[in-house]
């Protein structure tokens, strides 16, 4: 391998779980990888450690108080990392001049503006963060032509589908034989769990998934299902499939990442332990394959495939997700505003598990902005639909207190 062959890599949200695997799985190839630059929002302690081990040229926290932190415990470990602040100094790290492999895993609406920043530089860019696409698809879409950056899914479905689509797909699946795509689905926490059982789950309940291991945030989209939701309106973009020819099917054993089914009849699928290293590997190497430090699928352990239809009535955030997609214009940006602030109320005991997929829809049946033109657009229904979300939040709060009986 020569030095021309090595990627520069930027890592955004590099603390939390996909930041960490995209960085162990850097660091067992130093020759091919060669991280230049960090970001995350606010774990000083984790960033220092990240940049006492890899010493990249910059690093920036969002928080600026953790920045100014970050810099200071820098200083006396004497490493020469530059350190930037706020949200401009993640964009920055996301544009850093030298570098052309940018890892998108900054969580939820704030990774959507540095995913841009990344985009605009013409980089590969790696994406992970499921919002981007749900909140500006057409808009990043045609950035991503614009500009001649190369997308590679992360999310472990989408990368699977990228795996099983032929070659060179150019988002066309009819001159590619594509009938359907098939995406997995854990089933997560509650699975079997009654949907009458449901209004008094807990938070740590609904984080504990059985196969993966995620963020709070995502992993309670995980219990909802409104994390597949999400996922139909990213494959809908980076796949150009239209949303009646995506299919969730819930596979609880999670070996199986997704599937694409051809008009022939047959159906290929992609399949491995459920780690993202895996997925993380593959977009850091394609269009090589590297070890990812995964323990090997066994199939004779696994023993055996189990694939079932979600229950909607179990997970209404799947059905609310796929009537923002086929709706479309901003219902995809109020749908994921409401969402991340019905899960934030849940996660803070302000609001009961079972009210998020009503916040979710009460939420984009009274807000039904026009479509946006620009990303300013994009930002302003996103605030828009979360002022809305949360006025919808605390008169629920009043009213279930005010259902319940009287203390004795």
């Amino acid at each position: 391998m020569t030095a021309s062959s090595v990627r520069h890599l930027a890592v955004l949200g590099s603390t939390g779980s996909i930041g960490r695997s995209t960085l162990d799985v850097a660091a067992r190839h130093p020759e091919r990888f060669r991280v230049e630059a960090l970001a995350a929002a606010r774990d000083v302690e984790t960033m220092v450690e990240q940049c006492v081990l890899f010493r990249p040229r910059v690093a920036a926290m969002a928080d600026e108080a953790a920045a100014v932190a970050l810099a200071d415990h820098l200083r006396r470990a004497d490493v020469p990392t530059a350190v930037l602040a706020g949200a401009a100094g993640v964009e920055a790290v996301a544009a850093l001049d030298g570098v052309d492999t940018v890892m998108a895993a900054i969580v939820g609406g704030a990774g959507l503006a540095p995913t841009l920043a990344a985009v605009r530089t013409g980089a590969r860019v790696l994406l992970a963060n499921k919002e981007a696409l749900v909140m500006a698809g057409a808009l990043f879409m045609s950035a991503v032509a614009r500009h001649g950056a190369r997308l590679l899914p992360i999310d472990s479905e989408h990368n699977a589908l990228f795996q099983a689509l032929p070659a060179g797909y150019a988002g066309e699946p009819t001159r590619a034989g594509v009938r359907r795509l098939l995406l997995t689905a854990s089933g997560g926490p509650f699975r079997t769990r009654a949907p009458g059982d449901l209004a008094h789950v807990t938070p740590d309940e609904a984080c504990a998934h059985p196969r993966w291991v995620m963020g709070r945030k995502i992993s309670v989209d995980s219990a909802t299902m409104m994390n597949k939701g999400l996922e139909v309106i990213e494959a809908h973009w980076l796949f150009g499939v239209a949303a009646d020819a995506i299919e969730v099917v819930v596979h609880p054993q999670s070996v199986v990442h997704s599937l694409v089914e051809y008009v022939d009849g047959s159906v290929l699928a992609q399949l491995g332990n459920p780690d993202m290293r895996t997925p993380i590997a593959h977009a850091l190497a394609w269009p090589d394959r590297v070890d990812a430090g995964v323990v090997p699928l066994d199939l004779f352990q696994v023993a055996k495939l189990e694939f079932e239809a979600p229950d909607l009535r179990r997970f209404p955030c799947l059905r609310i997700a796929r009537e923002a997609l086929v709706a479309g214009g901003a219902a995809p940006i109020v749908l994921n505003a409401a969402n991340e602030r019905a899960v934030a109320a849940f996660l803070d005991g302000r609001l009961r598990y079972d009210r998020i997929a009503v916040a979710i829809e009460t939420t984009l049946a009274t807000y039904a902005p026009a479509a946006p033109a620009s990303l300013e657009d994009v930002f302003a229904i996103d605030a828009r639909a979360r002022i809305a979300a949360d006025d919808w939040i605390g008169g629920d709060a009043t009213r279930l207190a005010m259902t319940r009986p009287a203390a004795a």
